[in-house]
């Protein structure tokens, strides 16, 4: 057994979110306990007693407050995840890298590229290590489709197709949550699913350079909310209404660059929050030369692959999840036992704490922020001109090359 590090967690919102980092951090020494870190939970922030008293009482953290910046003065806190709404995250994670704290944000980090950046530009001033919560890339089937790129099996990529479709704001009369206005949330599904489909995008096949893009709202107001009160899940009848700010669809042809297998490879990606059908419909599919996979999230344990045009039967090959892919040992024994979207989270810690621990840098971090927001920048300014634009080269740290 390796020598134990304790290394102390602080958190900021306990909303579903921050409960599942608290959850992943509590279960780390239980998956890997060869990596010989123990988190504490030390401190948890929330602007509502009742889920600072959950935090301690439940979740197992030390102490509570209703002020954030305790967190981040807390001597005993090495490591901060911050969870509160997408307009709170620039000034929290810079005055979490100011403070010299390592975190754990979730995306979008900032609310545009220029914001992003701004947190980039502290994080690197004061040394301090970060992850991102892209956390569909630590699915098994989606390393695997990494790694059979990676390895040339695909041959040539000639065409991705990503589409992030969802349906939590299908409902006219759901609730104007901070989610639809600009101020608060930035853009509107690019920062929330196309995000994610960009940042896989790049995690399996490499950098995206030139996008042309589309985009609408489909419900143009929305019964308002009171700031606090609920989630965009409430459905109000009869409220006053308010105007939807931000896109609920959005669709783009990419170009990728680079030498050798991605130079060549045009994709399209596709994200929407009022999709009837899909609940979370977030699919990968990747052709090649030599082959093609398929993935779907709904099916986060399967995955379609076909590898060699010499395939006798014509199709896809279903392969179940398995411990040869990923880190699928780490939470069942054998094929066909399913993992869920929480072991995800695990997986993020693991890659979040070895970093600042000193070992390997597999966490996504700050740069892969600004590389996604600089995709969603593009995309709404082609939405606009209706021409296509290039991605200012900002390439992720864990972009495949």
């Amino acid at each position: 057994m390796a020598e134990q590090k304790t290394i102390g967690v602080g958190l900021i919102s306990v909303g579903w979110m921050g409960k599942l980092h608290a959850r992943a951090y509590s279960s780390l020494p239980y998956v890997y306990p060869e990596l010989g870190i123990t988190p504490r939970l030390v401190i948890a922030a929330d602007t509502e007693q009742s889920r600072v008293d959950f935090a301690t009482s439940v979740l197992g953290f030390e102490r509570g407050t209703l002020d954030y910046h305790q967190v981040l003065s807390d001597p005993d806190v090495d490591v901060v995840s911050i969870c509160a709404p997408n307009f709170l995250h620039a000034e929290m994670a810079v005055a979490a890298a100011q403070a010299g704290k390592h975190f754990w944000i979730e995306k979008p980090a900032g609310r545009s590229l220029a914001e992003t950046t701004s947190i980039q530009e502290v994080v690197e001033n004061n040394g301090v290590t970060t992850s991102i919560g892209f956390n569909y890339r630590h699915a098994p089937a989606i390393e695997h489709i990494r790694q059979l790129v990676l390895e040339g099996r695909l041959g040539e990529i000639t065409n991705v197709r990503a589409s992030f479709l969802a349906g939590y704001a299908a409902e006219p009369k759901g609730a104007l949550s901070w989610r639809f206005e600009r101020e608060l949330a930035g853009s509107g599904v690019l920062a929330d699913l196309f995000s994610h489909a960009a940042d896989l995008c790049q995690y399996t096949i490499g950098a995206i350079s030139e996008i042309t893009a589309a985009s609408s709202t489909m419900f143009e107001t929305r019964p308002k909310l009171a700031m606090g009160q609920g989630t965009h899940f409430d459905v109000i009848e009869g409220g006053e209404m308010g105007e939807v700010e931000n896109e609920d669809y959005a669709a783009a042809l990419v170009r990728f660059s680079g030498p050798g297998r991605a130079a060549k490879t045009i994709g399209s990606i596709e994200a929407s929050r009022v999709a009837v059908g899909p609940e979370c419909g977030y699919r990968l599919e990747i052709y090649g030369t030599e082959g093609s996979v398929k993935w779907d999230f709904e099916r986060m344990n399967e995955l379609q692959v076909v590898v060699g045009r010499g395939n006798e039967e014509q199709g896809y090959t279903t392969v179940v999840g398995s411990p040869k892919y990923g880190d699928y040992s780490r939470f069942q024994p054998g094929p066909g036992n399913a993992m869920g979207f929480d072991d995800l989270k695990i997986i993020e810690a693991k890659k979040f704490l070895t970093a600042v621990a000193g070992g390997e840098q597999l966490n996504s971090n700050i740069h892969d922020a600004v590389a996604a927001a600089a995709i969603v920048e593009a995309a709404e300014r082609s939405a606009q001109s209706g021409a296509w634009h290039a991605v200012q080269q900002q390439v992720g740290a864990t972009c495949a090359r």
